[in-house]
């Protein structure tokens, strides 16, 4: 899951008069600078697996529900299947290509492999980027709040039991610590849900 850093290199749109409809943005993905041409009813998922190469970013249901296709839209975690791509002008995304540095993995990917939370792999980039999101808000989460916490991330081959374990291996580990003590937390809220923004129709 390293990045693909120059494979694919940066894509220049057809300016707006040059096809009908076509509207030019701008955007940074895993801190490289784009620009493309895209349809207004093209979305970021397209964007990215289609225009970038960035196939890390999995199509799943289209629908917003299973969350396979989660990235890190402006420091918050959205479905990229229900972003028009003319609404991220001038953003910053991240994707599961963009976490690794310099060829070292985020420990988030570290700990999947090492608990084995990954079996057939494809709801995994979802996961661990929605993963990163709720150690972000809480580096020592209990197993409630991580549970609540990728609630829209589904997997289809697991219990989920090693997704969790995972997780919360990865923030321990970010800590430099050990695992949390029993019982911490048990009644705290669990972070915010992930904003989910719906397809204009």
């Amino acid at each position: 899951m390293s990045g693909r850093r120059g494979g694919v290199g940066r894509r220049t749109a057809e300016r707006p008069g040059a096809a009908s409809g076509r509207v030019e943005i701008g955007l940074t993905v895993n801190g490289d600078p784009y620009r493309v041409g895209v349809f207004p009813n093209r979305t970021l998922l397209d964007v990215l697996r289609d225009d970038l190469g960035l196939t890390g970013t999995k199509r799943g249901c289209d629908q917003g529900e299973c969350g396979a296709c989660t990235v890190d839209l402006d420091g918050r975690t959205v479905n990229a299947c229900l972003v028009l791509a003319v609404d991220v002008d001038g953003s910053r995304v991240t994707t599961i290509e963009g976490l690794a540095r310099r060829g070292v993995l985020h420990p988030l990917q570290r700990a999947f492999l090492e608990e084995g939370a990954v079996q057939c792999g494809y709801c995994t980039p979802g996961m661990i980027l929605q993963g990163a999101a709720v150690l972000a808000e809480d580096p020592r989460p209990t197993t409630a709040r991580i549970r609540a916490g990728i609630s829209g991330n589904l997997c289809r081959c697991t219990g989920y039991a090693k997704i969790v374990k995972a997780i919360a291996a990865a923030g321990a580990a970010m800590e430099g610590a050990g695992p949390p003590p029993a019982g911490r937390a048990a009644g705290r809220s669990p972070p915010g849900e992930r904003e989910r923004v719906r397809r204009s129709s």
